[in-house]
């Protein structure tokens, strides 16, 4: 499979957000993982850290990213770059949906609460 029609993201179970796997382990790879999400205006992902890298660039729309306890805002055009482990959070901030490409560096992708607690993500990782 080295050609593969890219899915429009459709709503998960996390409030405002919008999601398809593009490629990851269904697609023979071990490495990496590509995501794309959409976020309504207003809408978070949970608190969380993955047991990979992920870089996420930001296509259209405004948001943060709180890390550390900072907030560092965003927007199209820029890249999110969170090292594996480190626990983070993605708040749609702006009045137009918040759209994100992320890639991870591992497939499937591990994910899990700040305090260690695997999450069961909805949708293939």
């Amino acid at each position: 499979m080295y050609v593969i029609e890219q899915q429009r993201p459709t709503p998960a179970p996390i409030p405002g957000v919008a999601h398809a796997t593009w490629a990851g382990a269904d697609e023979g790879l071990s490495q990496l993982s590509v995501w794309r999400q959409t976020l309504a205006p207003g809408a978070a992902t949970p608190p969380h850290r993955h047991d990979c890298d992920e870089v996420v660039l930001c296509q259209s729309g405004e948001g943060e990213l709180h890390v550390d306890g900072e907030v560092h805002r965003f927007a199209a055009g820029t890249t999110l770059v969170l090292p594996q482990g480190l626990p983070h959070q993605i708040f749609a901030t702006g009045t137009a949906p918040l759209e994100i490409l992320g890639v991870f560096g591992g497939s499937p992708v591990g994910t899990f609460l700040p305090d260690g607690e695997s999450i069961t993500l909805p949708w293939r990782t």
